[in-house]
């Protein structure tokens, strides 16, 4: 089997886990102090209720999902919800690293601080601020 982007076999659920952490514990420490009740998900898939909660057919088409309420929208009157989860979909990010030759670890950055974009609640070039502001 050809070697995938430094792998000789697709990243493991736990590889795609220590990249991720590793991507959220290099953000600016501001951020990190608001990521302390985020839990970080990897699975193979979206379920049919993650599917259908942002409006995708097929399960290949969504890498990364935000569950929860922004920190732009929270209020201390808020009534205790869950905490809020980001999740890598293992497969449709596999996937991607074929299609488009983007690398594991630049893919995995890229999609988790999307996803940690959402939970303060940035706008896509607010987002690409972030993504430049992570050290390599």
């Amino acid at each position: 089997m050809k070697a995938m982007y430094g792998f000789s076999r697709s990243p493991s659920p736990d590889e795609f886990d220590r990249v991720a952490r590793a991507v959220l514990s290099r953000l600016p420490q501001e951020f990190r102090d608001k990521l302390g009740d985020v839990v970080l998900k990897i699975a193979e898939f979206a379920t049919a209720e993650q599917l259908a909660s942002v409006g995708i057919d097929s399960r290949w088409n969504l890498s990364g999902l935000y569950e929860g309420t922004p920190l732009t929208e929270q209020s201390v009157w808020q009534a205790s919800e869950m905490p809020p989860v980001i999740s890598l979909f293992r497969q449709p990010l596999l996937l991607e690293m074929r299609d488009t030759g983007v690398g594991f670890e630049e893919l995995v950055r890229h999609v988790v601080i999307h996803e940690a974009g959402h939970h303060f609640g940035f706008s896509d070039d607010d987002m690409h601020w972030l993504e430049d502001s992570v050290e390599d």
